[in-house]
């Protein structure tokens, strides 16, 4: 994934010039809920599913209940998906197969045989943006990359399709914490390791995993990721900020975008 040749170098560029290369890579409330990474805590992960399995919801449904622009009041959320941001689990392949699910997952691809499929990309609005005087000074790059972008599937399945993506998911994560590697879109990736972190309310089934990737010349970048469950829909988030992208640094997971998808999957 381009998403990767995301050197420190690229500092130099303007922000528009790095969020198109991020474009290729393809998680209560913000004062509560925060991302605590390394806790391991998964409060939602181990609720038994239920015996009746819900009805699959069509694509129009799932069009209805999916993160919209009125729904957040910040940033821009983009309904029509194509290129990088849609990649498709056929062009997906972990080295690995116990950890397919989470290289899907990383991709932002949808995992089994869904009956219906919606994606949405969700991009912060910049908090600041350099001056002429400090254009070019690292510092004022960082700031004007500092912004948010999370990538949405929804996928709803029939049977209990829905609880075997999420069981899939939860034993890949367990199998392949201390790093994999797979192809996407005909570039090799190289995850470190996955750090499953506190998973969010508001579903029946929930993980979350901050997952660190090999990048260029020895750097590191950093992707959060949310896995829920909520009756026959599974909810996946992929979250990447662009400055942590120059940096290698961590990040906190917007986690009001995940509250929110969650909130309309009644």
């Amino acid at each position: 994934m381009r998403s990767l040749v995301v050197r420190r170098t690229a500092l130099a560029a303007s922000a528009a010039a790095l969020a198109l290369l991020a474009t290729a890579c393809g998680g209560s409330s913000d004062g509560d809920s925060k991302d605590k990474a390394g806790d391991g805590k998964t409060t939602q992960a181990d609720k038994t599913p239920s015996a009746t399995p819900a009805k699959a919801l069509t694509a129009d449904e799932l069009e209805k209940v999916a993160l919209a622009q009125k729904d957040v009041d910040n940033g821009k959320v983009d309904t029509k998906i194509t290129g990088a941001n849609d990649v498709k689990k056929e062009q997906v392949k972990a080295e690995d197969t116990a950890c397919q699910p989470l290289a899907l997952t990383q991709a932002s691809a949808a995992q089994g045989d869904p009956a219906a499929t919606v994606k949405r990309v969700w991009t912060e609005a910049g908090k600041k943006k350099p001056s002429a005087s400090d254009a070019m000074s690292e510092e004022a790059m960082l700031a004007s990359l500092d912004l948010d972008k999370v990538i949405l599937t929804l996928a709803s399945y029939e049977d209990s399709g829905a609880e075997t993506v999420f069981k899939d998911t939860k034993a890949s994560l367990e199998k392949c914490a201390g790093g994999f590697t797979y192809t996407g879109v005909g570039e090799k990736v190289k995850t470190l390791k996955v750090t499953e972190t506190e998973a969010p309310e508001g579903a029946d089934e929930a993980l979350a995993m901050t997952m660190t990737i090999a990048a260029d010349g020895g750097d590191k970048m950093v992707f959060k990721a949310v896995v829920a469950r909520k009756d026959a829909t599974v909810a996946s988030f992929v979250a990447l900020n662009l400055a942590a992208a120059a940096t290698g640094k961590d990040f906190e997971f917007p986690t009001h975008i995940v509250d929110t998808q969650l909130a309309k999957l009644k």
